[in-house]
């Protein structure tokens, strides 16, 4: 089973739960691994302990809002502006808003809340989107990181569902980035030591935030598109593997784990 399937019962655990009780190998992610990286703010605590740089975040529920909003405002205002608002496990940008103004943070929570009823506030991050792609080491061994790629926006606030599958305008996607070996190097460490610490099995898409001078994972994404202007396996193609090789590894990977 290839589970290219994104979004809640797709790639949170729930379908990879079903597999396995039906004992069927399957690509990607197990069940753990597939729940905490489909919960933003759960990413995000996992990685921070394992040393790995995230941004600043807040998270907040209808809940907490309603006992004390003024505390939780106080909170997410000290992340400053602008600032991004987004469901805690959802899929493909979907009910994520760009906020400029404070005056724009409630119809944000009430687009990410539509969603899920845990919403991350992030800190925005000048600089580069850079991506790579992870696949699980052979016999035991270390992740295998890809070349960058690099997310250009031009006419866009940001990379959002339009851009990521219906090709809108206003973005490019170039790979491999222009990085120094050096950068790409420390990328790549990073990349293999989160893709460790949520789990370590199949493949994800490692995203990051590139100051200049610091590298900050977005997201760890188990299950990335693989559609032709996808950033994964542009980024295998890009590192030599060409996409038949590329599918062929992962189905051997899955067998090799689960068959």
């Amino acid at each position: 089973m290839f589970p290219i399937l994104h979004g809640r019962f797709g790639e949170d655990g729930t379908i990879q739960g079903f597999l396995e009780l039906l004992d069927l190998p399957y690509v990607g992610a197990g069940l753990l691994m597939s729940a905490i990286g489909m919960d933003k703010h759960t990413t995000k605590q996992v990685l921070k302990a394992a040393g790995v740089p995230v941004v600043p975040w807040v998270s907040v529920t209808r809940a907490g809002l309603e006992h004390d909003r003024d505390l939780w405002e106080r909170r997410i205002r000290s992340l400053g502006l602008p600032a991004f608002v987004k469901p805690a496990r959802a899929g493909s940008s979907v009910g994520v808003s760009k906020v400029s103004d404070w005056s724009e943070l409630d119809a944000a929570l009430e687009t990410a809340f539509a969603e899920d009823g845990t919403v991350l506030v992030e800190q925005a991050v000048s600089g580069r989107e850079v991506e790579c792609g992870v696949l699980e080491g052979r016999d035991g061994g270390a992740p295998r990181v890809s070349v960058a790629g690099e997310i250009v926006i031009t006419g866009r606030d940001f990379y959002d569902f339009e851009a990521k599958y219906l090709d809108a305008p206003g973005i490019d996607l170039v790979c491999p980035a222009e990085l120094q070996p050096g950068e790409l190097a420390e990328m790549q460490r990073i990349a293999a030591r989160a893709f460790e610490a949520v789990g370590g099995e199949g493949l994800s898409r490692v995203d990051f935030f590139y100051t200049g001078t610091e590298f900050f994972v977005n997201e760890v994404n188990t299950m990335p598109g693989f559609t032709p202007i996808s950033m994964f396996p542009t980024c295998w193609i890009a590192s030599g593997l060409t996409y038949p090789d590329l599918i062929s590894e992962l189905i051997d990977l899955a067998i090799e784990r689960r068959g």
